[in-house]
């Protein structure tokens, strides 16, 4: 099986594909959950799958330090590992280095970082990173990135995405071509349309198996995320797909599928989960708030889940209240449920032309629950 995306309709500049990998195929648009660890954390495989999950996320930094990449490929990479035989995308481990990693040090080879958890000393280089991310077997393997910091000048915004264009190419170059993988390059330039079409001009000459977006969702607000999309993705190819990294709340995702983006991830459904905040055709509830604790109903009516068709909002409340790990884990399972259902939705209205009432429906039935 070649690494392929195949275009079945478009409405507008939303799309509607399918991927296909050595792992499987992904229809899109889709929400990719995030495994940091080797795990969706408070999910088993079977759990993950349940929810219509058809691609994860694994995290080359997290990975990497413990148990390394190397353990990782000896005990058979990460598929066998986790338990997930279908397709997984590992990031460059980058934002982790910046975001995580103790007095890390920038320079043109790489970066040169302390572990936060052992405060070892690691050097992680364009190379190196496609090598960690060849040992964890990843199906679609990421380049290594600066990730710029927001709010940014141009001219600091122009540096860090054409240092990231060069170890866009390094990371080309050590990539190992397999049957059915593939590697995305990834846009930045920060919240500036020249910048962004210098990088995605760059990236193209690359010829890479699909193109990310980085560098947006971490503070620009949406309306700047979104006016960055309606740019961004008009420059990418066609036949290519466009993952939009790290979004985001569910009308990121509506909004962003309107702009011409297939795939996402983030932490946000399984961060919620665990801290008792639930994700509704009805809007975003609070399962801590007193007023569940008599509630017989079910979380969410139109939802099939374990969660919503098993058990009621009093008892999430009463989990939550009485700090039971069930709370995190069936509520962690309801809303990555429901950003699957979303997607599905969102494919299904493509398909039949009809996105924009769709996307209509789904916020009127935000707005008509509120959240609590």
């Amino acid at each position: 099986m070649s690494f392929s995306f195949e275009l079945a309709a478009t409405d507008g500049a939303a799309r509607a594909g399918m991927l296909h990998t050595a792992h499987g195929d992904v229809p899109t648009p889709t929400f990719m959950a995030v495994g940091t660890a080797g795990t969706v954390k408070a999910m088993t495989a079977d759990a993950v799958r349940a929810t219509g999950a058809k691609i994860v996320l694994g995290n080359t930094y997290h990975l990497m330090l413990r148990p390394t990449a190397e353990r990782v490929a000896r005990l058979g990479g990460l598929h066998k590992m986790m338990d997930w035989p279908g397709p997984i995308l590992t990031d460059s481990g980058g934002f982790q280095v910046m975001s995580l990693a103790k007095l890390r040090k920038l320079d043109e080879t790489g970066v040169t970082f302390r572990s936060h958890l052992d405060g070892s000393a690691h050097h992680l280089t364009p190379e190196r990173s496609m090598e960690i991310q060849y040992l964890l077997d990843a199906t679609i393997t990421m380049v290594l990135d600066e990730c710029t910091k927001f709010p940014a000048t141009h001219d600091e915004a122009g540096a860090s995405m054409r240092l990231s264009t060069r170890w866009a190419k390094r990371s080309r170059d050590a990539f190992v071509e397999r049957e059915g993988y593939g590697q995305f390059g990834i846009v930045q330039g920060g919240v500036y349309e020249d910048l962004r079409r210098e990088s995605a001009a760059a990236l193209r000459e690359l010829n890479f198996e699909g193109y990310a977006i980085g560098g947006l969702a971490v503070g620009e607000g949406q309306e700047m995320m979104f006016g960055m999309l309606d740019i961004t993705t008009k420059l990418l190819p066609v036949q290519k797909p466009r993952y939009l990294m790290g979004v985001g709340t569910p009308d990121d995702l509506l909004g962003a599928v309107a702009r011409g983006v297939d795939m996402f991830d983030c932490v946000m459904p399984t961060r919620a989960g665990r801290t008792a905040r639930a994700f509704t055709s009805r809007g975003i509830f609070n399962l801590r708030n007193a007023r569940f604790i008599d509630d017989g109903a079910p979380l969410d009516e139109a939802c099939t889940c374990l969660c919503c068709t098993r058990h009621t909002r009093a008892y999430l409340h009463h989990l939550f209240r009485a700090e039971e790990m069930l709370g995190p884990m069936l509520l962690t399972l309801h809303n990555l449920t429901y950003y699957q259902s979303l997607m599905q939705g969102a494919r299904a209205a493509i398909l039949a032309g009809e996105y924009d009432a769709y996307c209509a429906r789904v916020r009127a039935g935000w707005a008509e629950g509120g959240s609590t």
